[in-house]
């Protein structure tokens, strides 16, 4: 038995299969291709932080069974930091660095996770896209509108899927 689960009850391998579930779904070609997403180190982040924000707004709707939901969020959010530092040592990024990198790809999801909230409730998603997905520099009209329509939908389709079909890594 490892320390966390020792220390926290669960393993962080729990959330393991989500979020390889929501990297694959950020690295599907229609982002890229039909959404205009840059297929660039810097877009792919932007993109599975954005699919991870959606799953993590999902979770923190969960009225059901929070014990299970607020377990899997941090464990989701921990997975993402243990992924993005073992990233960033890949490409070359030394200790002293990462630290700094790591803190601000924290507040990157964080502020995108407000974004979205708000872009969900408004019922529009393109002020918050251009400025987290897109960094600014807005996509065509087409690129936008299926990304927002695709994020939309993915959301609706969240709403419907049980718990245990999430925390099992079964994105709709």
């Amino acid at each position: 038995m490892g320390l966390w689960t020792r220390l926290f009850g669960r393993s962080r391998n729990e959330a393991l299969p989500l979020y390889n579930a929501i990297v694959a779904r950020g690295r599907a070609d229609h982002w890229y291709l039909a959404g205009g997403v840059p297929d660039t180190l810097d877009g792919r982040f932007d993109m599975i932080a954005t699919v991870l924000a959606v799953v993590l707004l999902r979770l923190e709707e969960e009225a059901q069974a929070p014990e299970v939901a607020t377990p899997l969020s941090v464990q989701l959010t921990e997975r993402f930091v243990d992924d993005m530092d073992a990233q960033l040592r890949q490409i070359g990024i030394g200790d002293l660095v990462v630290g700094k990198q790591m803190g601000k790809m924290m507040s990157l999801l964080g502020g995108r996770l407000g974004a979205y909230r708000d872009g969900f409730v408004a019922s529009d998603l393109g002020p918050a896209l251009v400025r987290n997905l897109y960094r600014g520099a807005a996509p065509g009209d087409d690129a936008l509108a299926h990304v927002a329509q695709a994020l939309s939908d993915f959301r609706a389709r969240l709403a419907a899927t049980p718990l245990d079909h999430l925390a099992a890594g079964d994105l709709p």
